[in-house]
């Protein structure tokens, strides 16, 4: 590792194998009680930026770190932001991931508790009644049942307890904070997330175009991570780059506040409901919509405004809050 050390600090570009092989290294405890190896490696990536290959490189030794799950010949699609954005909205993603089951769409939730904004999609789900779970034939008898299963991050990648403490007293976003949505332990064929900064933009395009079917990366242009209505947005996807006003999805342009998500699980969870149910409030329907509407045309393979507009239907109906109520009866 010093040696690895030693290359990176005079300007050297990691191979994918060499990103693979030291993040390996790590995730197996090779330096247990060395924090400060842990924290030089991860201060150079914040230093220099990080490369696509290198990106790569480290997803794969995550996948290869964690207790895996196989759906078989389920075809599912995630959808899971970076985070980080600050913005503290509402749970959206987690809103719009029940949307798009109740399309008919298998998703297979990748999630953690809240960092940034305190409230992720794991503590909301939880909070209203849901029990994660670890097992492989349950979580696939789920997704075949409901339409949607939640992986709780902790349960599937043991390796970050390595580096976990590394992490929280460096207190800094470290490659650790663009991984999460990069390792699904059940492979997903499709994915839809979401960047805080735009420099992210190219790196998750090169990741997810080696290895999953179709995606899309959305980054609005007033730095959340996902689309806000708030302002334009980018998109990267298997179809190239584009950029996207809310006009465009024949959605209005919105307020900051009429995203907002409060400050406590319960209102989250609120939220969250109000809008399955069809009775939350018209912003909250059309952002749930916009990601919800990305992730169906994903999947689907149809133009970007068709799947919002079925989004749109499917929120208004309140589809949704039956999905949620199988889930965690």
């Amino acid at each position: 590792m010093k040696q690895i050390l030693q290359e990176l600090l005079k300007g050297k570009k990691l191979s994918f194998e060499e990103a693979k092989q030291t993040l390996l290294s790590i995730g197996k405890g090779e330096f247990e009680g060395n924090n400060s190896i842990i924290s030089s490696f991860l201060t150079v990536f914040m230093m220099r930026g990080i490369e696509g290959h290198e990106l790569e490189g480290f997803r794969a030794a995550m996948l290869e770190l964690c207790n895996p799950v196989d759906l078989g010949d389920i075809q599912t699609i995630d959808m899971c932001g970076t985070g980080g954005d600050g913005k503290n909205t509402f749970n959206i993603s987690t809103t719009s991931s029940f949307i798009v089951a109740a399309a008919g769409i298998k998703v297979a939730k990748h999630g953690n508790y809240g960092v940034s904004s305190g409230v992720g999609s794991s503590n909301v789900i939880e909070h209203l009644g849901y029990s994660f779970k670890g097992d492989e034939v349950m979580l696939k008898m789920e997704i075949e049942n409901v339409g949607i299963t939640f992986f709780h991050a902790p349960l599937f990648h043991p390796a970050m307890r390595f580096v976990g403490p590394v992490r929280k007293e460096l207190g800094l976003k470290t490659f650790f904070n663009m991984i999460g949505p990069l390792v699904n332990p059940s492979n997903p064929n499709f994915q839809l997330t979401g960047v805080y900064d735009p420099s992210i933009l190219p790196l998750y395009d090169h990741v997810l175009k080696n290895n999953v079917e179709r995606y899309a990366i959305l980054h609005s242009l007033d730095v959340y991570d996902e689309i806000s209505l708030t302002s334009d947005f980018y998109m990267y996807s298997h179809n190239g780059k584009e950029k996207f006003s809310p006009s465009d999805l024949g959605l209005n342009t919105l307020s900051p506040k009429d995203i907002g998500g409060g400050d406590t699980v319960e209102y989250a969870a609120e939220v969250l409901t109000n809008v399955l149910s069809g009775n939350g409030t018209r912003p909250q329907h059309e952002v749930v919509a916009a990601n919800a509407g990305v992730a169906i045309s994903i999947a689907k393979n149809i133009p970007v405004k068709q799947g919002v507009e079925e989004a749109l239907e499917l929120v208004h109906s309140g589809a949704g809050i039956d999905v949620l109520n199988k889930l965690i009866k």
